[in-house]
């Protein structure tokens, strides 16, 4: 029997060619995203190529909505296979000037949907006793950068909770977990990023604007000079993910180049995909 994948944010980027690529390689994808009137980009790539990709709307912050998708998912299939947590959204804003509601926005959106996606298959893949979550974080869950604290708290957030999540279900449910770690990637999230956390026109204003302007002079000085592309696209990413669903014993985190790789290096070269300290983890405690 053919595996099945749920894959969550699947309107554009990533996860839109996450999803044209699992079907492309025999998967029956179940592509989601809030608003499903911004289908029409995936509806286009199902035409064109035939694939097997049934489309579901399920908003990330919303448990009812979550629910309901994975339930007919459950009703047709019987099972989830893969749940790929790949809805999020971008932020990059001091602290002082982010209001309330950015603040639980850009947690809810980044930590909080996986959280609620996860919790929500978990219990049909510990009764087939088998099931891969892969959740797409990002450099900035491992590596805090200026501006971008409140995603990066989200973020490291969703690594810390995939970390602890692997300890155990793993081998009582063999159920394998994996982070997929990109660094930045030139899609329609980058301009969602930046259409949602300018004020008035800027990230920053007031005494932070020198050390904004000074952050942005330093990112394009980056971009020039690196021999390896610093923005990934969706599909290179995309293809990361597979092999990561591909493989028999994945790995706990992956970085999805070299210079995201680079980026980390400080923080991963003891263990680079996380395996060690799992392993180590359930010595202690199990």
């Amino acid at each position: 029997m053919n595996k099945n994948v749920l894959i969550t944010g699947t309107s554009s980027g990533v996860g839109l060619e996450s999803a044209v690529l699992f079907a492309q390689n025999g998967y029956k994808v179940y592509a989601t995203m809030r608003d499903i009137n911004k289908a029409q980009a995936l509806k286009e790539k199902i035409k064109k190529d035939n694939l097997n990709i049934i489309l579901l709307p399920l908003d990330v912050t919303d448990k009812q909505s979550i629910q309901t998708a994975i339930e007919t998912i459950i009703e047709k299939d019987g099972k989830i296979d893969v749940l790929l947590n790949n809805a999020g959204a971008g932020f990059a804003k001091t602290t002082e000037q982010s209001s309330e509601e950015e603040i639980r926005w850009v947690t809810e959106v980044n930590y909080h949907g996986v959280v609620f996606c996860t919790q929500a298959v978990l219990p049909f893949m510990r009764k087939q006793k088998s099931g891969q979550i892969i959740s797409v974080t990002s450099v900035g869950g491992l590596v805090g950068q200026p501006f971008n604290e409140l995603y990066c708290g989200a973020k490291f957030a969703v690594e810390g909770y995939m970390e602890a999540l692997a300890t155990y279900v793993s081998d009582a449910f063999n159920i394998k977990i994996s982070c997929v770690e990109p660094g930045g990637i030139s899609t329609e999230f980058m301009k969602s990023a930046i259409g949602k956390t300018a004020v008035d026109g800027q990230f920053a204003t007031g005494e932070y604007l020198p050390i904004f302007e000074k952050y942005m002079a330093g990112n394009q000085k980056r971009a020039n000079e690196s021999g390896e592309s610093v923005y990934q696209t969706g599909l290179e990413v995309a293809e990361v993910i597979l092999k990561v669903a591909q493989n028999e014993n994945p790995p706990i985190r992956i970085r999805t180049s070299k210079w995201a790789e680079d980026f980390c290096r400080l923080k991963t070269q003891a263990d680079p995909d996380g395996t060690k300290l799992v392993s180590e983890i359930k010595k202690s405690f199990l």
